[in-house]
């Protein structure tokens, strides 16, 4: 009896020593995977606070900018010049890469951190990315792949230790191909030695509003976010139909907006794609025209001829309030910078850039 008893512990402690060893090993290997790549926030010292910069940006305004709005990165786009809307031709414009290497070079001396991206241009910049639908998808994406993406890499990313890049931003009627967009997220990450992200585009939910929650579950359920290392979005959730707001009222409408009586919960949902990819949250464009009804139609650059930096102001204010604190937010990128004149109405206000400067 006491031999089988010896025998009986002596499994149960191998037993349990095998346990015990699978679990740390699993704690070990999970950590190592959050920090290597999902933590994004670990390249950085903080949050990435960075700005997107118009296609028409001018470096030194781009330095002065920096300073002034105390960023830690620079979102660089690469033109990729689009003949058509339907087009599924498309060329690296020369220029713009080499202005974007002049530029990443000064960046990488400064010690700021980069965000490149290949921005559509299409028909000589009349038409939006969000409406790009190729008609050879098949095409597309190997164009995209292999052409766009692997050249910006080569000649571009590798050579100038570039951060992240950004694979693709707001491509309404191409994101529901997530094979191809698997595809392109492996292909990258066996030769790009930063991090990838691809930024989707804003949404609204209504609770009568069926096709509006079924996109919505489409975020939540494409797969290929699982694969990148954190989730961008262009954040032109639309907040308030009024004409000035108080920072209040605009943190109350990220809780439930009250353009069109929608109720939609904006932080709610957007803590939902977190939870659905366990990838951090980065809000990829986040920008207000320095217009009243700014909030309304964050997207519109001219949502009335009332210039109103406070309003802008406080719409960044709302954003940084309810935000700043949330660890699955790894920061934001202010659209645009780069260059002041009278056309550029995302410009930050000298109100908007005392919240964004002390924002991280």
């Amino acid at each position: 009896m006491k031999k089988y008893m010896n025998k009986f512990k002596l499994k149960r402690n191998i037993l349990i020593s095998v346990i015990v060893l699978i679990f740390i090993f699993i704690i070990y290997f999970v950590s190592i995977e959050l920090k290597d790549r999902s933590l994004v926030n670990n390249q950085y010292k903080g949050k990435i606070k960075s700005a997107n910069l118009s296609v028409d940006y001018e470096i030194s305004q781009v330095m002065k900018d920096i300073d002034k709005l105390g960023l830690n990165t620079v979102n660089v786009p690469i033109i990729i010049n689009v003949e058509s809307i339907n087009s599924d031709i498309m060329s690296i414009d020369n220029n713009s890469k080499e202005k974007a290497i002049k530029l990443i070079k000064k960046l990488n001396k400064k010690g700021i951190s980069t965000i490149l991206e290949a921005y559509p241009w299409i028909e000589n910049g009349k038409l939006y990315e969000t409406d790009w639908n190729p008609i050879n998808k098949k095409r597309f994406f190997y164009t995209w792949q292999n052409t766009i993406l692997n050249e910006i890499i080569i000649d571009v990313a590798n050579p100038l230790d570039v951060n992240v890049l950004n694979i693709g931003s707001n491509f309404v009627h191409l994101e529901g191909y997530q094979q191809n967009w698997s595809e392109i997220i492996d292909f990258v990450q066996s030769k790009f030695d930063g991090l990838v992200t691809y930024r989707t585009n804003w949404w609204y939910t209504k609770k009568d509003d069926l096709n509006s929650k079924l996109s919505y579950e489409q975020k939540l359920n494409n797969n290929f976010f699982d694969k990148l290392d954190f989730i961008s979005i262009a954040a032109y959730f639309e907040l308030s139909n009024k004409r000035i707001n108080t920072v209040d009222e605009l943190i109350s409408a990220l809780y439930s907006s009250t353009v069109n009586n929608r109720r939609q919960n904006i932080k709610k949902e957007i803590y939902n794609l977190y939870k659905a990819h366990r990838k951090p949250i980065f809000f990829g464009e986040l920008g207000f025209s320095n217009r009243e009804y700014a909030s309304s139609q964050p997207w519109n650059h001219a949502t009335s001829k009332v210039v109103n930096g406070e309003e802008q102001a406080r719409c960044f204010e709302a954003y940084k309030k309810v935000f700043e604190n949330e660890e699955w937010i790894n920061g934001f990128s202010v659209f645009c910078i780069g260059k002041i004149d009278d056309e550029k109405n995302f410009y930050p206000s000298k109100e908007s850039i005392k919240v964004i400067k002390s924002w991280y």
